[in-house]
């Protein structure tokens, strides 16, 4: 059952745990990695991604607990953020830089841009910090000059820290080396949204429905209802995995970036999309209530738990009940959330573990925070959730773009 109390207290857990256990009392900002025991590498380079998200988390989470210390915990991520990550030379955010906050990996990889500009357009929501607006701001003209494709449409993957062509553009070691993903566009896209919220500009408009419709021409399979993930620079599908988690959190993205320019041709089409991709998500659910994490071109499974793909399973089928009114997606959203409460919250130390695997032992050799372990997706997971279940009262859904 999804009890609004539920998530307010599994909110209040997160953000504990990364109040507590993670930032550095001594270098600044957050520590790079803590293990699954939450012991902290204090020599761990520290990623931009990761303190974006925590910058967003953060900043998100005050504006429903209105706890000052929140906001606090905000300011310490902003400023480790906008001191240490940012480029004063070329512009954009370094990947990471060392425990001493020293640039480290200096590639402009546009995801870490995307997810910065969230959290700074987030955290300008939260304060009224206008410095905070002019380095979204900032970020977003970079991402216009540097990465987007005039010619095709589209934005392209990375750069050098000067942004010349990189000889390889994958972000992680498990992704195809493409030129334009789904991935890093989904994430452009909900920064966009938010950051049109704070500051309705009409170019910022043109480019959030123009990756809208991206998805629309390019990233929906329309026979199969998935995400295809990768692309060349002519937008020639690369053939991959099909992701679940990214197949239901882009179903509630999606419809909400659609709700912000609230063009009602659009927000009919996503709607329909929102369902669609939930109804292919779907397709990846374990008899338990879990969602597998992907499935091979030759039918086999990925069949672990990761912590991110069933937190994004409870909002996007939350989203596609809500939309359609058919109440299979809230049960399957009320299975994930069970299965997330009976398997991956670590009780006895905080935090929900990486994942489990099949036979519900904990994933070997996982962090609980890192260059990828964050608290965005369970945190706004919770966040999500108290909104979507608030009295009839409250506010409808608003495109909140997170």
């Amino acid at each position: 059952m999804l009890q609004a109390a539920d998530f307010e207290q599994e909110l209040a857990n997160i953000l504990r745990y990364w109040a507590t256990h993670v930032p550095d009392p001594k270098h600044g900002g957050f520590y790079g990695q803590l293990d699954n025991d939450n012991q902290p590498n204090p020599l761990a380079p520290k990623g931009s991604v990761l303190h974006a998200r925590i910058l967003w988390t953060f900043a998100a989470a005050y504006g429903h607990t209105r706890d000052p210390a929140h906001l606090t915990l905000a300011r310490r991520a902003y400023d480790y953020l906008t001191t240490h990550f940012l480029d004063p030379a070329h512009g954009g955010v370094y990947w990471t830089v060392d425990y001493l906050g020293q640039p480290l990996d200096t590639k402009k990889q546009l995801y870490a841009l995307a997810f910065s500009l969230y959290a700074l357009a987030e955290y300008h929501r939260a304060s009224g910090e206008a410095a905070a607006l002019g380095h979204a701001q900032a970020l977003f003209d970079t991402i216009e000059a540097r990465s987007f494709d005039a010619e095709r449409g589209g934005y392209f993957e990375a750069f050098g820290r000067d942004w010349q062509p990189l000889a390889e553009v994958r972000l992680s070691a498990k992704d195809a080396d493409a030129p334009k993903t789904m991935n890093t566009h989904l994430h452009i896209l909900e920064a966009y949204a938010t950051l049109y919220q704070v500051w309705p500009d009409p170019r910022l408009r043109r480019q959030l429905k123009a990756l809208l419709l991206d998805f629309a021409d390019h990233f929906l399979d329309a026979r199969s209802h998935h995400l295809t993930l990768f692309f060349d620079a002519s937008w020639q599908p690369q053939p991959d995995v099909i992701s679940f988690g990214h197949d239901v959190e882009a179903a509630w993205l999606l419809f909400e970036a659609a709700q912000t320019l609230a063009e009602p041709g659009l927000v009919r089409h996503f709607r329909q999309v929102a369902v669609q991709l939930a109804r292919a998500a779907a397709e990846g659910l374990a008899p338990d209530g879990s969602l597998r994490y992907e499935l091979a071109p030759g039918g086999h499974y990925d069949a672990d738990r990761h912590w991110w793909v069933q937190a994004e399973a409870i909002v996007g089928f939350y989203n596609a009940y809500q939309v359609s009114g058919d109440p299979h997606f809230r049960d399957l959203s009320a299975g994930a959330w069970r299965f997330i409460q009976q398997h991956l919250l670590d009780r006895a130390r905080g935090e929900w573990y990486w994942g489990v695997r099949p036979d519900y032992s904990p994933m070997p050799g996982q962090d609980k925070a890192g260059l990828w372990k964050c608290p965005y997706h369970n945190g706004r997971a919770c966040l999500e959730m108290l909104r979507r279940l608030a009295p009839p009262l409250a506010p409808p859904l608003r495109g909140r773009g997170a």
